[in-house]
């Protein structure tokens, strides 16, 4: 699979976090409304919405698509993305309990994502800081995919993250086109429904057994929850707007299913509310680990590596690559 598709796949997971609740009120409201406000209806929506739909992924590391099912019953969120382009692969999630499987190899990997990825991250608090870094403004109306959508733009207030276009559907708020935007307001990526049925019948015993693990080796990734400082890191001056979300030990075969080499690898992830960074630290290896330096992963997504004496550090994330750089020349080992 292509790294948009394997975006395209994490994205869509974290859809049922892109649609306002209640729909969209007058332009006049919205140009007041509240940033931390809106986010948390963003947040919010999708998860009582019902909806099927295609969705596409394109920027200039290529073009993906996946179908996606999607219910909500009572507190149970139900959720399939099956992908049409790339390597077969298809997501069954559970609330928290996420499931990919690979047909060609017969692999299902089984694992918790709790509330890794999901948009936006921090807004579970009334005391988030995400307004001191962007701006929410209205842009006014369009027709999208058949539906009447109002226009959003969150603007970044510095230069170390990204700018989003966001249009909404008018009746029920759901996100149906996001733009990810540049320092320049040029477009790095475009995710977006082609094709979308809202409130469509959907039959929730059939979509269940869309994750019978039946006649796959379901591998279970060891991912255990720590700290960056129980590992022994620690950031020497924090990345303006950044907080911790969480920190996590996996082992070497948590997202190939292969056999593991004994060895671990540390993820710090942090956000500023909107954007996401992961910090991956793990040995050095000068069979796998051969050059440091920046990777223009297509669209808006960057990693950037760094050697630190026997460790090596990787920063994955949809910001510039002066952000990631903030983020590896303050990781420092205390031990």
């Amino acid at each position: 699979m292509t790294q948009i598709g394997t975006w395209l796949a994490g994205w869509v997971l974290a859809l049922c976090g892109l649609a306002a609740h209640g729909g969209v009120q007058a332009q006049a409201a919205m140009d007041t409304l509240p940033l931390n406000a809106w986010l948390l209806r963003v947040h919010q929506a999708a998860r009582q919405s019902v909806y099927t739909g295609t969705f596409v992924v394109s920027s200039s590391g290529g073009m993906a698509s996946a179908r996606i099912w999607h219910v909500c019953d009572g507190a149970q969120q139900l959720e399939r993305v099956e992908s049409l382009s790339g390597v077969p692969r298809a997501i069954f999630r559970h609330n928290d309990q996420v499931v990919t499987f690979f047909p060609q190899s017969r692999i299902a990997i089984a694992e918790v994502r709790e509330s890794l990825g999901l948009f936006p991250n921090l807004l579970k608090s009334s005391d988030s800081s995400v307004g001191d870094f962007y701006q929410l403004k209205a842009l006014g109306s369009e027709r999208i995919a058949g539906f009447d959508a109002e226009i959003f733009q969150l603007s970044p207030k510095d230069q170390l993250r990204y700018g989003y276009r966001v249009w909404s559907e008018k009746k029920t708020g759901l996100i149906i086109q996001l733009q990810t935007l540049d320092l320049n307001n040029k477009i790095l990526e475009q995710s977006a429904f082609s094709e979308l049925q809202l409130g469509a019948v959907v039959n929730v015993a059939k979509l269940s057994r869309a994750g019978n693990t039946d006649g796959y080796r379901v591998v279970r990734p060891d991912l255990q929850k720590t700290t960056a400082e129980a590992q022994g890191w620690a950031l020497q001056k924090p990345v303006d707007g950044f907080k911790p979300m969480g920190c996590y030990q996996r082992s070497a075969n948590a997202q190939t299913g292969a056999e593991g080499t004994g060895q671990s690898t540390m993820q710090w992830v942090f956000s500023d509310g909107v954007a996401t960074v992961s910090l991956f630290v793990e040995a050095f290896d000068a069979r796998r680990h051969a050059r440091e330096g920046a990777t223009d992963m297509g669209g808006a997504t960057h990693t950037l590596t760094r050697r630190m004496d026997n460790w090596w550090a990787t920063a994955v994330g949809e910001v510039p690559l002066a952000t990631l750089a903030a983020f590896t020349q303050a990781l420092e080992h205390k031990k």
